[in-house]
């Protein structure tokens, strides 16, 4: 892992200079802020557009504004009038994935996890065994599992701070004149996205702004989750006639790298020579296969995120060293490179002495971020000859996020139930909008077909042999295990390991 000092003329790491490249990766139905935008559409950048968006003065504006506490659907308020604009009905759903909220949880939410085929990714032919694969990792991770939330409180925040986000990007709304009801669904664990739409529904919203929480779009984070709406919505009368609209990644826009510019600040004042504190960027890591055979957007809005960040950084003096790398890996494919854990030892062996970690992919503190890098990942750049260690925290409640998460929800309300095909592939302050089926139809066409294992069949260790090398295994696996149950005669009945039928 090269470390490249970040420098006013854009020279960076040849590993994070690839935002050329990038810009032509976006996912691919992309709107744009500032461009020419067709007269029935209006972006909702201030009070005055607003108002005429919807036709209403400021008065008629106020009237309709609802007195409402805060809602959250995870929360449950018992709320039964949604805020208006006119006979609009506004609701937001923020996605995230959910994690454990006591010990006893972790083991039903591993197995959530790892039954989400855009997780863990099997062969068509073995699509039924997605479920007890799944079975299986979670009785077999859950005990360390268990250890890790132990260690942070008996589980996770994540359900918390969310709900605090939620709660924050209600006011933020309210007091930018768009009275809005925010609502909270997980992917994994509760509130799950299916009790979200509920309320929804129950609510009478007739405009949607779905908001995934994860600052750029991946097939296995984002990507899962507007699966799971989209099968929801097909199902759904009510929900296919409802106008929505999804922004699903928002790592480029100008509120949330000021805000990120603005926490590795405040960090950085907190060492003895800030000026020689390496600034070391730490993803979550997704299975490289994602990348480079399904056309997965993550690494190049991962790479083009930091560069943005650090360019911000540079116009404050701020002109560190810097280095990204991928957390979080499971299983023995090989993930997007190069490793955190590696990458901390390498830069302990080329002498660095001060890191400061910034835990890029993550809004919320949650397990990555309060054990992983705080726990393991310190130990082991103590191990590894760095001295000064720090860490910025995630994001939360930082008002200049919230207030652009705001900005963001309000710019997408011209284009619910619309799509301005023309702007495709714009560039400039990026806001990807479009509905659920038709960004994910477009993703989908766009993407690369996966390619064969082999075209010609071989044996031996090469890449493309092992994946079938692999899969004949797993093949004579499963046919000596089916005839071992139906027979009851074999090796693991002679080993006590399956019952001996009598």
């Amino acid at each position: 892992m090269n470390v490249a000092p970040a420098s006013s003329s854009g020279s960076h790491n040849p590993c994070l200079s690839s935002s050329a490249a990038s810009r032509n990766l976006k996912f691919p139905v992309l709107l744009q802020q500032g461009i020419c935008i067709p007269q029935r559409m209006y972006r909702l950048s201030n009070l005055s557009k607003c108002n005429n968006s919807w036709g209403l003065s400021k008065q008629q504006l106020n009237k309709w504004m609802l007195p409402l506490g805060a809602v959250v659907t995870s929360k449950c308020q018992n709320v039964s009038t949604a805020p208006r604009i006119g006979d609009e009905r506004i609701g937001v759903l923020l996605l995230n994935l959910g994690g454990p909220e006591t010990l006893e949880d972790v083991q039903p939410f591993l197995f959530n996890l790892f039954a989400d085929p855009d997780i863990i990714r099997l062969p068509r032919l073995f699509g039924f065994l997605q479920k007890p694969l799944a079975q299986f990792i979670s009785v077999v991770r859950a005990p360390k599992s268990k250890e890790g939330y132990a260690s942070i409180g008996g589980g996770s925040p994540l359900r918390k701070i969310t709900d605090a986000q939620a709660e924050e990007l209600r006011k933020s709304l309210w007091e930018k004149q768009v009275p809005a009801k925010v609502y909270v669904g997980m992917r994994y664990w509760h509130p799950f996205t299916e009790e979200a739409i509920e309320q929804i529904k129950g609510d009478g919203i007739t405009k949607l702004v779905v908001l995934p929480l994860y600052p750029q779009f991946s097939i296995s984070t984002s990507g899962s989750s507007l699966r799971l709406l989209e099968s929801i919505f097909r199902e759904d009368q009510y929900l296919v006639n409802m106008q929505h609209t999804v922004i699903p990644s928002w790592y480029q826009r100008e509120g949330y790298i000021k805000a990120m510019a603005n926490l590795i600040e405040k960090e950085l004042e907190k060492f003895n020579c800030p000026e020689k504190v390496v600034i070391f960027f730490s993803a979550h890591g997704v299975p490289l296969a994602y990348v480079e055979e399904a056309g997965d957007p993550y690494k190049a809005e991962m790479e083009e995120c930091v560069d943005l960040i650090m360019e911000e950084l540079e116009r404050r003096k701020i002109n560190n060293s810097y280095a990204l790398a991928y957390q979080s890996r499971v299983g023995p494919v090989e993930w997007l490179k190069p490793y955190t854990d590696e990458t901390i030892v390498e830069l302990g062996r080329k002498g660095v002495k001060n890191l400061l970690a910034v835990p890029i992919s993550f809004v919320s503190e949650h397990i990555e971020t309060l054990e992983e890098i705080d726990v393991e990942y310190k130990e082991l750049a103590l191990k590894s000859g760095i001295e000064k260690w720090g860490r910025v925290p995630a994001l939360g409640c930082e008002q200049t996020f919230i207030s652009d998460l705001a900005a963001a929800v309000i710019e997408s309300l011209p284009y619910v139930g619309a799509m301005a095909v023309s702007n495709l592939e714009a560039r400039q302050s990026l806001v990807p909008l479009g509905s659920v089926e038709e960004l994910l139809a477009t993703y989908d066409s766009k993407r690369r077909e996966l390619p064969p294992p082999v075209t010609v069949w071989e044996w031996g260790w090469t890449r493309s042999a092992e994946t079938w090398n692999g899969r004949a295994a797993m093949l004579a696996v499963l046919v000596l295990l089916a005839l071992e149950v139906t027979t009851g005669k074999g090796l693991l009945h002679q080993w006590g390991i399956l019952p001996l039928f009598h």
